[in-house]
């Protein structure tokens, strides 16, 4: 099934995640974030004009759009980051200092340091984050040494080097920063206690911090010191919005591979995310469908191994969403259940469920019929019915200078057009250029004859003009006591607005909307059946017009005009601008110099 574009755009979901774009060749060009996936991505392709011309060729090139959900928009930064690094796209930026995002270290040693990096070194340390911001990591660490004071000097605290007193105490422990443990003056245990306390602080446990900076806010309000209350009120509202742990970059987390697993309707969906370092790096989703009602467990295992072959995995530990009997030799098989890799896990699952319900809307949408109860429900909904409009009549009047004056009557059933169904009218009872007594003739005799013959009304009339043609329907309608019965619009062409009976106001629908389409729709056919009906009338014979009297200006040209406008009354009020996308720049300055100067 081969799914365009726009519609892809239409299933994205608003949440926070990544986004990538590939070109025919199946290659990555461009990696990008967004705190609502459906806005951001759909923005490229819904303008009308580009910056800048790197812009306009990377949409062009874009066949295929694949998006990863996450839980925040941090989370999407830093997972939009690994993946630039890995596949290095086109279109992206790359940073040449390929600076990376800052941790906070609880270092692996004697009375522990904590210090911001941007390097975890495989030693044993304890690292948390990364982080966004470097604002955020000062806000922390600040707090930490308000909270608990701490060494920042790198001597090795060991209890030899203690009790021979190589050290002295710095500046630190006079300012009240540090307690010198350097000397003996702190001891190992209640560093340690302190350590465990920040430890909880960095996994998102800030409560009791938050409670002492209120507490201490509220005091230096107290006290007038209204400068640093407002320095405590900005940490507290950083420290508010702290999230520590991140599923997308965890140094917890060395070289494993995640499958998750989703199903509906015997479809299936499983997301594979491939995390090296630490780092989300690679992420894919396959489908399928069960075929005798097998086990999940026999799906995933098959996806596993297929998804591992073709990507070239050599992970050695494979996360799972459920017990699985699976011996692949020198691999663990795990199904995690709290911490860093069920996150991780919880993160895959959430991206097997969006691919595969997408699909699923996917499918039912380039059904015919599924497609056709869409747009028939959006239509009923945006022209304010009270049931879906499967039966819509549209009329269209056609003139030149007031000769021979028709009108067409154009059918669709359920947003199709109904040809077999189409009516042609000659108008009897005006005389001259008069839609609005011709609309309402045409009207008054199409719904009288139904009416006798006792068939079935529409659900929806269109009527091709403005509020005149729109009053002149609605007077035959109520002559005939069917006002109430049948729902009416008008579509005025100029702005393609549409308006309702008894309604000052028009309704503007967007230009992509499948309600105006189907509606321009049915508009331009009848406009077409009236067109084509009042050449047959003619004859062939053109209808002389003051048109044909201006030099430059051929009987095709002027039929082309009254064909389009109606009348040279209408044509005479016409700015170039008007007149140019049906003639041309040259032909319209010459009608418009004519009737200056006639007039």
């Amino acid at each position: 099934m081969t799914v365009s574009l726009k519609d892809k755009l239409k299933l994205l979901p608003n949440n926070p995640g990544v986004y990538q774009f590939f070109n025919k060749e199946g290659k990555i060009i461009y990696v990008g974030k967004a705190k609502h996936l459906k806005n951001r991505v759909s923005s490229y392709f819904n303008r009308d004009k580009y910056e800048n011309n790197k812009l306009r060729i990377l949409v062009k090139n874009t066949v295929e759009i694949q998006h990863i959900v996450v839980q925040t928009e941090s989370d999407a930064l830093l997972l939009e980051n690994n993946l630039i690094k890995k596949y290095q796209p086109r279109y992206n930026i790359l940073l040449k200092d390929d600076k990376s995002f800052p941790f906070i270290c609880v270092k692996n040693e004697a009375f522990p340091r904590v210090f911001s990096t941007r390097n975890p070194v495989n030693d044993g340390s304890l690292y948390f984050g990364p982080y966004t911001s470097m604002v955020m990591v000062r806000t922390l660490l600040d707090l930490i040494r308000q909270l608990y004071p701490l060494r920042n000097c790198n001597y090795v605290l060991s209890e030899e080097n203690i009790q021979k007193k190589k050290f002295k105490v710095c500046l630190e422990y006079h300012l009240g920063n540090c307690k010198a443990p350097c000397v003996g003056l702190q001891n190992q245990s209640n560093y340690e206690e302190n350590i465990e306390q920040i430890k909880l602080i960095l996994k998102g446990n800030i409560h009791g911090a938050l409670d002492f900076l209120k507490k201490k806010m509220k005091q230096k309000s107290a006290e007038m010191k209204f400068e640093e209350a407002q320095f405590l009120k900005e940490k507290i509202e950083i420290l508010a919005k702290f999230q520590s742990k991140s599923a997308i970059v965890n140094p917890s987390i060395s070289d494993v591979d995640v499958f998750s697993y989703f199903e509906k309707n015997d479809f299936v969906a499983v997301n594979y995310l491939r995390v090296i370092n630490g780092a989300i790096i690679q992420a894919h989703n396959i489908e399928t469908k069960k075929v005798l009602d097998e086990e999940r467990t026999e799906i995933l295992a098959h996806a596993i191994l297929d998804i591992r072959n073709r990507l070239n995995s050599t992970s050695r530990e494979i996360l799972v969403p459920f017990p699985m009997d699976l011996d692949l030799p020198g691999m663990k098989i795990l199904q995690p259940k709290k911490g860093d890799k069920k996150i991780l896990l919880e993160l895959s699952e959430r991206n097997a469920k969006y691919f595969l319900l997408e699909k699923l809307k996917l499918k039912e949408a380039s059904k015919p019929a599924g497609r056709t109860e869409r747009i028939l429900n959006t239509m009923q909904k945006d022209l304010r019915m009270e049931k879906a409009p499967r039966y819509i009549e549209c009329f269209d009047n056609s003139n030149i200078q007031g000769a021979h004056p028709v009108a067409s009557c154009v059918v669709f059933k359920d947003a199709r057009p109904a040809v077999k169904e189409y009516r042609h009218y000659n108008v009897k009872s005006v005389k001259g250029a008069d839609d609005f007594s011709s609309m309402e003739e045409i009207i008054y005799r199409r719904y009288r004859r139904l009416t006798e013959e006792n068939s079935p009304l529409p659900d929806l009339i269109v009527i091709d003009g403005g509020k005149g043609q729109l009053s002149s329907a609605m007077k035959s309608l109520r002559d005939l006591g069917l006002e109430e019965k049948v729902h009416v619009i008008a579509i005025a062409k100029k702005l393609e607005e549409i308006f309702f009976p008894g309604d000052p106001v028009p309704l503007y629908l967007d230009k992509n909307s499948e309600t105006l389409k189907v509606i321009q729709h049915i508009r331009n056919e009848a406009h077409r059946f009236a067109i084509s009906f009042h050449r047959q009338k003619r004859s062939g014979d053109f209808v002389n017009t003051e048109l044909t009297e201006i030099q430059g200006i051929g009987e095709k040209i002027a039929d082309k005009l009254l064909q389009e406008f109606g009348s040279v009354e209408k044509i005479k009020n016409l700015s170039a601008k008007e007149l140019e996308p049906l003639v041309g720049k040259g032909k319209a300055r010459i009608l418009v110099d004519y009737f200056n100067k006639v007039n």
